[in-house]
């Protein structure tokens, strides 16, 4: 990947986590169950978490460094959560699920962006970097995803 592009990438892989944390940050000022509040709250947390990681990377790789390993190994913590708190304080057709809704598209997105881009790059910590964070995001992707199930599964 030319440097021209790969600074591309990362500059709209910032952008694409600073927009997830400013939804994030909304949805947990308006949701009105203190378990959902918290649950946005930790989800802006990591997405912010994924801004720290890509600035380094970005200004790493442009001071002529190059990419980095991710040094952060640990995944995702919104697994940490007490997912029957959330879902049982959700309503099928509320603000908050429909916030959910929404979040999966912009997660599902982000693990399709990164998963490109890793298979796109010819620099293996540039690879490492993008696998890392797509699978990071399929964690926040499948939890949204379950408790989508389960709201579903609560209408009918």
């Amino acid at each position: 990947m030319s440097e021209d592009r790969a600074l591309e990438v990362l500059k709209q892989a910032i952008l694409l986590e600073r927009r997830g944390r400013a939804f994030y940050e909304q949805v947990a000022r308006q949701a009105q169950s203190p378990a959902v509040v918290g649950f946005f709250r930790l989800m802006a947390d990591e997405e912010a978490r994924h801004v720290e990681v890509l600035s380094r990377q970005f200004s790493s790789y442009a001071s002529g460094g190059g990419f980095e390993t991710p040094a952060e190994t640990s995944g995702s913590a919104v697994s940490k959560i007490l997912a029957r708190d959330i879902r049982s304080q959700i309503s099928a057709a509320s603000f908050e699920a429909a916030a959910i809704s929404a979040a999966i598209d912009m997660e599902n997105r982000a693990v399709n962006v990164y998963t490109e881009r890793a298979g796109a790059a010819e620099d293996p910590n540039e690879q490492e970097l993008y696998r890392w964070l797509a699978q990071w995001e399929r964690g926040h992707l499948k939890f949204l995803a379950d408790i989508n199930d389960e709201l579903i599964e609560d209408v009918w």
